[in-house]
């Protein structure tokens, strides 16, 4: 069992949020739930929190309200072995009102704050050999969703 979970806070969509998740995920699911009767809005058997995982790694989820937003401080990393996942997960993950950033970063239509990045970025941005390194990060730097081809391109110095 996983020590340290991540706790998202949604305003009363966690989950709306938790199912979207779980499709772009492969291996995902919901592991269980808890319900209640909310006192304020009189709402009976409401959800407040959902534990799920995603790729293997627990998180909980609770409609929490909306007095606390997602903001860019706090993002969730996925390696992706290749560009063919990191198209995939951006496409999904920025359909339906999210939002792409800049180097990698997005935000999911909750306003979750997302890196995807292919697995041989490490490779390209720590490289012993710092002209390599900085032409990689040159690249990265005027990119929306990154590309393997055109950083492994600048890596090259092609």
């Amino acid at each position: 069992m996983q020590k340290i979970t991540t706790f998202l806070w949604f305003d009363d969509n966690a989950q709306e949020a938790v199912k979207f998740y779980c499709k772009v995920f492969k291996k995902s699911k919901i592991l269980e739930s808890h319900r209640f009767d909310d006192p304020f809005s009189g709402e009976k058997n409401k959800i407040l929190t959902l534990a799920f995982q995603l790729e293997g790694q627990r998180f909980m989820a609770i409609n929490g309200g909306p007095m606390f937003k997602f903001t860019e401080a706090i993002s969730l990393y996925v390696d992706c072995k290749d560009q063919k996942e990191v198209d995939r997960l951006w496409a999904k993950l920025t359909a339906n009102g999210g939002e792409e950033s800049q180097c990698g970063w997005l935000k999911d239509k909750f306003g979750l704050s997302w890196q995807i990045v292919p697995k041989v970025m490490g490779k390209y941005l720590c490289s012993k050999d710092p002209v390599k390194a900085k032409r990689a990060m040159n690249a990265m730097l005027k990119m929306k969703k990154l590309d393997v081809a055109a950083l492994k391109a600048a890596y090259d110095g092609k």
